[in-house]
Protein backbone atom coordinates (compact mmCIF):
# COMPACT_ATOMS: atom_id res chain seq x y z
CA UNK A 1 0.00 0.00 0.00
CA UNK A 2 2.53 1.89 0.68
CA UNK A 3 3.72 1.95 -2.47
CA UNK A 4 0.91 2.51 -4.09
CA UNK A 5 0.86 6.06 -2.42
CA UNK A 6 4.23 6.63 -3.02
CA UNK A 7 3.40 5.51 -6.97
CA UNK A 8 0.11 7.62 -6.64
CA UNK A 9 2.19 10.64 -5.22
CA UNK A 10 4.86 10.54 -7.86
CA UNK A 11 2.48 10.59 -10.17
CA UNK A 12 0.28 13.25 -8.73
CA UNK A 13 4.22 14.99 -8.74
CA UNK A 14 4.82 14.17 -12.15
CA UNK A 15 1.76 15.55 -13.15
CA UNK A 16 1.91 19.09 -11.27
CA UNK A 17 5.28 19.06 -12.98
CA UNK A 18 3.92 18.80 -16.44
CA UNK A 19 1.32 21.61 -15.17
CA UNK A 20 3.61 23.78 -14.45
CA UNK A 21 6.09 23.42 -17.67
CA UNK A 22 3.04 23.60 -19.69
CA UNK A 23 1.42 26.96 -17.53
CA UNK A 24 4.44 28.97 -19.13
CA UNK A 25 3.83 27.83 -22.62
CA UNK A 26 0.30 28.60 -22.18
CA UNK A 27 1.32 32.38 -20.56
CA UNK A 28 3.34 32.28 -23.30
CA UNK A 29 0.81 31.85 -25.88
CA UNK A 30 -1.14 33.88 -24.41
CA UNK A 31 1.50 36.88 -24.50
CA UNK A 32 2.50 36.01 -28.04
CA UNK A 33 -1.18 36.23 -29.22
CA UNK A 34 -1.99 39.43 -27.04
CA UNK A 35 1.38 40.90 -28.61
CA UNK A 36 0.10 40.37 -31.78
CA UNK A 37 -3.15 41.58 -31.38
CA UNK A 38 -2.03 44.75 -30.01
CA UNK A 39 0.78 45.30 -32.72
CA UNK A 40 -2.28 44.51 -35.29
CA UNK A 41 -4.40 46.85 -33.42
CA UNK A 42 -1.71 49.53 -33.78
CA UNK A 43 -0.52 48.78 -37.83
CA UNK A 44 -4.37 48.61 -38.18
CA UNK A 45 -4.60 52.60 -36.36
CA UNK A 46 -1.96 53.29 -38.42
CA UNK A 47 -3.31 52.26 -41.98
CA UNK A 48 -6.78 54.25 -41.08
CA UNK A 49 -4.71 57.50 -39.97
CA UNK A 50 -2.88 57.14 -43.68
CA UNK A 51 -5.75 56.57 -45.45
CA UNK A 52 -6.96 59.61 -44.17
CA UNK A 53 -4.20 61.65 -44.36
CA UNK A 54 -3.72 60.24 -48.20
CA UNK A 55 -7.65 61.39 -48.26
CA UNK A 56 -6.83 64.96 -47.28
CA UNK A 57 -4.06 65.34 -49.56
CA UNK A 58 -5.85 64.42 -52.20
CA UNK A 59 -8.93 66.79 -51.74
CA UNK A 60 -6.47 69.50 -51.16
CA UNK A 61 -4.86 68.52 -54.47
CA UNK A 62 -7.76 68.84 -56.16
CA UNK A 63 -9.30 72.01 -54.53
CA UNK A 64 -5.85 73.47 -55.72
CA UNK A 65 -6.15 72.31 -59.25
CA UNK A 66 -9.90 73.84 -59.25
CA UNK A 67 -8.38 77.13 -57.87
CA UNK A 68 -5.65 77.47 -60.06
CA UNK A 69 -8.13 76.81 -63.57
CA UNK A 70 -10.62 79.37 -62.21
CA UNK A 71 -7.56 81.79 -61.59
CA UNK A 72 -6.67 81.03 -65.34
CA UNK A 73 -10.03 80.98 -66.42
CA UNK A 74 -10.69 84.83 -65.13
CA UNK A 75 -6.80 85.89 -66.37
CA UNK A 76 -7.82 84.64 -69.88
CA UNK A 77 -11.54 86.33 -69.25
CA UNK A 78 -10.02 89.87 -68.68
CA UNK A 79 -6.75 89.23 -70.76
CA UNK A 80 -6.85 92.91 -72.56
CA UNK A 81 -8.11 94.74 -69.71
CA UNK A 82 -5.12 97.01 -69.06
CA UNK A 83 -4.87 98.07 -72.71
CA UNK A 84 -8.47 98.95 -72.66
CA UNK A 85 -8.04 101.01 -69.43
CA UNK A 86 -4.89 103.12 -71.60
CA UNK A 87 -7.65 103.39 -74.29
CA UNK A 88 -10.27 104.95 -72.69
CA UNK A 89 -8.81 108.44 -72.38
CA UNK A 90 -8.17 108.58 -75.83
CA UNK A 91 -11.53 107.61 -77.05
CA UNK A 92 -13.03 110.36 -74.31
CA UNK A 93 -10.75 112.83 -76.19
CA UNK A 94 -11.84 112.23 -79.21
CA UNK A 95 -15.35 112.53 -77.78
CA UNK A 96 -14.14 116.23 -77.05
CA UNK A 97 -12.78 117.11 -80.46
CA UNK A 98 -16.14 115.86 -81.72
CA UNK A 99 -18.28 117.69 -79.66
CA UNK A 100 -16.70 120.93 -81.09
CA UNK A 101 -18.89 123.40 -83.14
CA UNK A 102 -19.11 121.90 -86.22
CA UNK A 103 -20.90 124.99 -87.73
CA UNK A 104 -18.56 125.87 -90.79
CA UNK A 105 -18.40 122.84 -93.12
CA UNK A 106 -15.34 124.46 -95.37
CA UNK A 107 -12.53 125.24 -92.95
CA UNK A 108 -9.53 122.76 -91.67
CA UNK A 109 -11.21 122.51 -88.41
CA UNK A 110 -14.28 120.61 -90.37
CA UNK A 111 -11.92 118.56 -92.57
CA UNK A 112 -10.09 117.59 -88.94
CA UNK A 113 -13.42 116.51 -87.33
CA UNK A 114 -14.77 114.66 -89.88
CA UNK A 115 -11.47 112.60 -90.04
CA UNK A 116 -12.01 111.96 -85.79
CA UNK A 117 -15.36 111.26 -86.52
CA UNK A 118 -14.11 108.56 -88.69
CA UNK A 119 -11.73 107.37 -86.24
CA UNK A 120 -14.33 107.46 -83.22
CA UNK A 121 -16.36 105.55 -85.32
CA UNK A 122 -13.55 102.64 -85.98
CA UNK A 123 -13.32 102.47 -81.90
CA UNK A 124 -16.17 102.28 -81.13
CA UNK A 125 -16.68 99.42 -83.08
CA UNK A 126 -13.57 97.31 -82.05
CA UNK A 127 -14.82 98.00 -78.22
CA UNK A 128 -18.11 96.48 -79.34
CA UNK A 129 -16.57 93.64 -80.45
CA UNK A 130 -14.29 92.79 -77.51
CA UNK A 131 -17.52 93.32 -75.65
CA UNK A 132 -16.60 96.96 -73.96
CA UNK A 133 -20.36 98.85 -73.35
CA UNK A 134 -20.81 102.05 -71.98
CA UNK A 135 -22.43 103.05 -68.85
CA UNK A 136 -25.79 104.26 -69.38
CA UNK A 137 -26.02 106.65 -66.48
CA UNK A 138 -27.69 109.76 -67.68
CA UNK A 139 -31.09 110.41 -66.28
CA UNK A 140 -30.92 107.27 -63.72
CA UNK A 141 -30.82 106.93 -60.06
CA UNK A 142 -26.94 106.92 -59.04
CA UNK A 143 -25.41 103.93 -58.51
CA UNK A 144 -22.25 103.72 -56.58
CA UNK A 145 -21.52 100.22 -57.90
CA UNK A 146 -20.39 101.77 -61.34
CA UNK A 147 -20.83 105.59 -60.85
CA UNK A 148 -18.90 108.16 -59.11
CA UNK A 149 -20.44 111.26 -57.87
CA UNK A 150 -18.33 114.28 -58.35
CA UNK A 151 -20.88 117.00 -58.23
CA UNK A 152 -23.89 117.41 -56.58
CA UNK A 153 -27.26 120.12 -57.37
CA UNK A 154 -30.18 120.95 -56.44
CA UNK A 155 -32.42 121.16 -59.27
CA UNK A 156 -36.44 122.07 -58.69
CA UNK A 157 -38.64 119.16 -59.82
CA UNK A 158 -36.32 116.62 -59.83
CA UNK A 159 -35.90 113.72 -57.56
CA UNK A 160 -32.93 113.33 -55.65
CA UNK A 161 -30.25 110.60 -56.46
CA UNK A 162 -30.92 111.49 -60.10
CA UNK A 163 -27.79 111.59 -61.98
CA UNK A 164 -28.31 115.02 -64.18
CA UNK A 165 -24.82 114.92 -66.52
CA UNK A 166 -22.06 112.47 -67.17
CA UNK A 167 -19.13 113.93 -66.45
CA UNK A 168 -16.45 111.15 -68.08
CA UNK A 169 -18.61 107.55 -68.90
CA UNK A 170 -17.62 104.58 -67.65
CA UNK A 171 -17.00 100.95 -68.65
CA UNK A 172 -17.95 97.59 -68.93
CA UNK A 173 -15.65 94.87 -69.91
CA UNK A 174 -17.51 91.90 -70.32
CA UNK A 175 -19.20 91.60 -66.74
CA UNK A 176 -16.68 93.95 -64.79
CA UNK A 177 -16.85 97.43 -64.54
CA UNK A 178 -13.46 98.99 -65.44
CA UNK A 179 -13.94 102.23 -64.99
CA UNK A 180 -16.79 103.85 -63.00
CA UNK A 181 -18.94 106.93 -64.84
CA UNK A 182 -17.81 110.31 -63.02
CA UNK A 183 -21.43 112.02 -62.62
CA UNK A 184 -23.30 115.70 -61.19
CA UNK A 185 -26.44 114.29 -59.33
CA UNK A 186 -29.12 115.90 -57.61
CA UNK A 187 -29.12 116.69 -54.03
Amino acid sequence: MDETVEKVEVLEQTNEEKKQKELPKKKEKKNKKSKEIIELEKLKEENAFLNDKLLRINAEMQNMKRRNNEEISRLMKYDGENFIKKLLPIIDNFERAINMDDTNLEDEVSKFLSGFKMIYSNLKTILDEFEIKEIDSLGKIFDSSCMEAVLTEHKDGIEKNIVLDVLQKGYLYKDKIIRPAMVKVSE
